[in-house]
């Protein structure tokens, strides 16, 4: 499944877990939300519960994570085709939220649903553990170093207290330095504020 890169430098993500139940004619749909950022972290919490429900036969998911450059996956684990993963993707979508993925539990009550049945089921118990999450808005930054003069120490911390760059830490050595960041849509602000510091030496480096 293609998921399309987000636009700008915001995105929301939840910062704790959510859990719903959902009963439909004695089945019973177990649905988890959590934060996950890369594939190993899913496998671990799908292991989780597959040792947690050892007696369950459907293990359903959808997550996607990595905005940037999106990882999508939906399964059906055994269900008819786009009855399960695909409306517990869908539940996301609504939600907007990155870095998540939702696993489903199901126990089979005896009664068949039909397909109409387990799309709403599927849905309705992802978006349930979704919305009983808590969401954290998380933002994207380019992060900096910053060297410069002890003499200069006094304007260039007058320019950056009025600037778009943040202060996350200092270095001093032979000479100042401090590591900055900034959001990615306050660049091109952030530079000119700072472009007269002709005695400071600002490069981008990885955090």
């Amino acid at each position: 499944m293609i998921q399309e890169a987000i636009e700008g430098d915001h995105y929301q993500s939840v910062k704790t877990n959510g859990d719903a139940l959902f009963k439909e004619r004695s089945s019973k749909f177990y649905a988890f939300a959590r934060r996950v950022e890369s594939l190993d972290e899913f496998q671990s919490f799908l292991e989780e519960l597959k040792v947690q429900f050892h007696d369950a036969r459907h293990f359903c998911y959808a997550y996607r994570f990595q905005p940037i450059k999106p990882q999508v996956r939906i399964n059906d684990d055994g269900e008819p085709a786009h009855s399960a993963g695909t409306p517990i993707f869908n539940a996301i979508l609504s939600t907007e939220l990155w870095d998540i993925a939702v696993i489903v539990v199901r126990y089979f009550g005896g009664t068949k649903l039909g397909v109409p049945g387990l799309i709403n089921a599927y849905r309705e118990s992802a978006l349930e553990a979704l919305l009983n999450c808590q969401k954290i808005d998380i933002y994207l930054y380019r992060y900096y170093e910053l060297r410069f003069p002890y003499s200069a120490m006094a304007e260039v911390m007058n320019t950056l207290h009025q600037s778009a760059f943040e202060i996350v830490s200092e270095s001093m050595d032979h000479d100042a330095g401090y590591v900055l960041r900034c959001r990615e849509s306050k660049l091109t602000i952030a530079h000119k504020q700072i472009k007269n510091l002709y005695q400071a030496q600002l490069k981008e480096i990885t955090k």
